[in-house]
């Protein structure tokens, strides 16, 4: 925290940096005008004049990141070089020098030891040549009395701008704790919504989908009217379309990511990893596909993954997706031997091909001479 009020006060408009640079410029311009009463030779007053303003330089453009001890370093060589330019001065205004190194040492940071040490030197830095000067204790005690005035109003003023940032950082943490307590009602509320439309309005419509093509069916068995079949088709692809859509609001309102071909291959390595060989090829220049055809791609190649490991465990595995005309996908497991007997098909196998169907696609899925092969056909 004393880093952040530091660098807010050190980055602040220009008039905190004028301010600051001050003691330099009131350094030298009385070290150069300096009348005849000095109790030190000139070369060591501009010695110590150099010493102030490099330190005060130091401490105005030290780094937060740089370690404390420089900065203690910084402090003491201001305090002490000018204490001794108000010894050897004692007619000039010098004597701000240790009140701005008692001032400067506690108020930007918490004072720790180096920092009292500092404010221990400016003390006896600003009494002392008071006293040789005046032969006066009350005018020394005068310049301690002074000196604990200011760094007490500087301790409190940083401690006020410190809890004044930490009640805006406590304040602006509990906004963004309401902000995320709105967020995760929303999400909750979307995801009660997805679910909804998910198990009534999705199921729906498939089974009315399904409906649709057996009655086309039917109809065409029966040899009914031209008219009358092309209806039932339209509805049916209405059906489909609408089923679509609620899929891909389903998908919006719960933020899904429509997977793309590195989601593909990085389910056929997650199968190598767990069960054995798996390789994944592409075959043709890949392209952008519609979502649902990407999602139909995954979740069926997420199926056959699936069914492998339950019927043919540890069997190589080999997916391809093929771009062309069409997209193909294909999934073909080669356990070394032709099954005993076709699995019955299950939910897995059959919403695979519904899915297949809805985007006018196909699915053939059946034993081969080494195993088991899935082809999903849709159009892309």
């Amino acid at each position: 925290m004393e880093l952040t009020l530091q660098d807010r006060v050190r980055r602040s408009a220009g008039p905190g940096m004028v301010l600051r640079a001050l003691p330099s410029v009131l350094v030298v311009f009385t070290v150069v005008t300096a009348d005849d009463v000095r109790r030190l030779p000139f070369p060591v007053l501009i010695a110590l004049a150099a010493i102030v303003v490099v330190s005060n330089g130091w401490l105005l453009f030290l780094q937060d990141g740089e370690p404390i001890g420089r900065r203690a370093i910084a402090l003491l060589a201001f305090a002490i070089a000018g204490s001794l330019l108000w010894f050897g001065l004692p007619s000039s205004a010098l004597i701000a020098l240790p009140y701005w190194a008692a001032r400067m040492a506690v108020r930007y940071h918490r004072a720790g030891p180096a920092e009292w040490v500092v404010v221990g030197i400016a003390t006896l830095g600003a009494s002392l040549p008071l006293y040789l000067s005046t032969d006066s204790l009350g005018v020394a005690f005068g310049a301690v009395f002074g000196m604990a005035a200011l760094v007490l109003a500087s301790t409190n003023r940083r401690n006020r701008e410190v809890q004044l940032e930490e009640r805006e950082v406590s304040l602006a943490r509990k906004q963004t704790a309401l902000e995320e307590h709105g967020r995760a009602a929303a999400l909750a509320e979307r995801a009660r919504i997805a679910r909804d439309v998910h198990d009534v309005l999705a199921h729906s419509l498939a089974g009315l989908s399904l409906n649709l093509q057996g009655a086309r069916l039917m109809l065409v068995r029966d040899g009914a009217s031209a008219e009358a079949i092309e209806q039932v088709t339209r509805a049916q692809g209405l059906a489909a379309e609408g089923l679509a859509e609620a899929r891909r609001a389903v998908a919006a309102l719960r933020e899904d990511a429509v997977p793309d071909e590195r989601a593909l291959a990085d389910l056929v390595t997650a199968y190598r990893l767990d069960s054995g060989t798996a390789d994944f090829e592409i075959v043709g220049t890949p392209r952008e596909l519609p979502a649902e055809v990407m999602t139909a791609l995954y979740r069926t190649l997420q199926e056959a993954l699936a069914n492998t490991r339950k019927h043919a465990v540890g069997a190589p595995v080999v997916a391809t997706v093929e771009y062309g005309e069409d997209v193909r996908l294909t999934v073909q497991d080669r356990p070394g031997r032709r099954p005993d007997r076709a699995a019955p098909g299950g939910y897995g196998l059959v919403g695979m091909r519904e899915r297949a169907e809805l985007l006018g696609g196909s699915l053939v899925a059946g034993p081969t001479a080494e195993g088991w092969r899935v082809e999903l056909k849709v159009p892309g």
